[in-house]
């Protein structure tokens, strides 16, 4: 493994490449470059950091409009690209993605590494839970596992009970797709009286929400798949698959340094945040030349490990506790910062709860919530569960929230990103 020394002379060298390339061709960022006093020469990376000004999305997804459908950020023309994505909007207008088939191989190479932390190997056979649509990860993560020589079943068009009995009929031994998606398939089975401890799935391998790296939600999902170990990942469209899970120390990310050069910064403002302290993931691609980003805040919300090397032996950069939320997800109640991940914490340490979902009322002068709560059988005594959960809330966040139970099958189950929040006014 490379010491910080080399993983950052590294960069350096594909930095320096990847300048030379936008500077000769990108419509986007070639001003930006030349107006920020950069070239292929710039002599480090705190140069970059301290000239290069941030990428943000309000700012690709004007770029797009203006000039329709792709936007200005391609290096090479047209006719090289072979690949469209998009991304998933839940914080807006979708964006469209191109690559060449040089970057998407960039991306499969990043998911081979999240695959071989995981202890994915050619043997295994790699069941995709989700219907595959335009949204980048399905292919990526699909394709990837191909090349390692996994037998790989897409999921897609299947109910839930179709895909658990394919899942057993197959013996599929690694399962990729939500965490709240692990979750109903659990209960289906469940359900449907189907044994999980006679399968054969080890890894559930989950992305898209940050209950991977939650350790109730990680529990719960553990107790439906008894023989399953949960492994955590990230990315997004924009980036490509971005993080992998430490081997050694669960509820940890690495961030591919090989391929990103990663900041954590004060959500408000620009100053880099210590060790420990909650910042906004800053990442610079160093191998998706065709569409790239330089320093494109993520909105995803981490906290930076305080050990270096981790557990494992990595001097990555750590991210504890994975993805704790996104900037815009986080709301204040009362002069409390809350943020989507903690409130799931506490609440998935019941197991009688089967399902949430948060009303954030922006009605009145001060913001409120209020927690629905879906139990998973009928005999459980709700005003006790009730009674409960808002002690534990009040218990985490010096706050009261009023919490009421609804039966069970009440609330929706996606595929796909769960929207356990729910805006009211505001």
């Amino acid at each position: 493994m490379q010491d910080r020394s080399g993983i950052e002379t590294a960069q350096l060298a594909r930095l320096r490449v990847l300048l030379g390339a936008l500077l000769a061709g990108n419509r986007f960022y070639g001003p930006k470059l030349r107006q920020a006093g950069l070239s292929e020469e710039v002599p480090t990376l705190d140069a970059f950091r301290s000239s290069m000004p941030f990428t943000r999305k309000a700012e690709l997804v004007e770029d797009q409009r203006r000039h329709p459908p792709y936007g200005s950020n391609l290096t090479y023309r047209l006719d090289r690209y072979t690949r469209f994505s998009r991304t998933s909007a839940t914080t807006g207008k979708p964006m469209y993605w191109l690559d060449t088939p040089e970057s998407w191989q960039w991306m499969l190479d990043n998911w081979d590494r999240v695959l071989a932390a995981a202890g994915v190997s050619s043997r295994d056979r790699v069941f995709f839970a989700f219907s595959f649509g335009p949204f980048l990860g399905f292919w990526t993560a699909f394709e990837a596992a191909s090349q390692r020589g996994c037998l790989c079943i897409p999921g897609g068009g299947m109910s839930s009970l179709a895909r658990l009995e394919a899942i057993l009929e197959n013996e599929v031994s690694v399962l990729c797709c939500t965490p709240t998606y692990a979750l109903r398939l659990g209960e289906v089975a469940a359900e449907e009286g189907i044994d999980l401890s006679r399968g054969s799935v080890r890894t559930i391998l989950v992305a898209g929400e940050p209950g991977g790296s939650i350790g109730a939600t990680v529990a719960a999902i553990e107790r439906l798949w008894p023989k399953g170990r949960v492994v955590d990942h990230h990315g997004m469209t924009e980036t490509g698959p971005v993080s992998y899970g430490c081997p050694r120390e669960p509820h940890r990310l690495h961030v591919m340094e090989s391929a990103y050069i990663a900041e954590v910064i004060d959500p408000g403002g620009n100053r880099p945040v210590a060790p420990g302290e909650i910042g906004e993931l800053v990442l610079t691609t160093l191998g998706r030349t065709g569409s790239p980003l330089l320093r494109y805040r993520t909105r995803d919300l981490v906290r930076p490990s305080r050990s270096q090397p981790g557990g494992c032996g990595g001097c990555e950069l750590g991210l504890e506790g994975g993805i704790l939320g996104r900037s815009d997800d986080m709301v204040v109640v009362r002069g409390v910062n809350l943020y989507p991940g903690a409130v799931e914490a506490v609440i998935r340490r019941c197991r009688e709860v089967a399902e949430y979902r948060v009303e954030v009322d922006m009605r009145g002068s001060l913001c409120e919530l209020k927690v629905q709560a879906e139990v998973s059988c009928g005999s459980v005594d709700r005003p006790k569960l009730e009674r409960q959960l808002e002690t534990e809330l009040r218990s985490a966040f010096a706050l009261r929230i009023p919490v009421s139970i609804v039966a069970a099958g009440t609330l929706p189950r996606p595929e796909f990103k769960a929207n356990r929040w729910v805006r009211v006014g505001g």
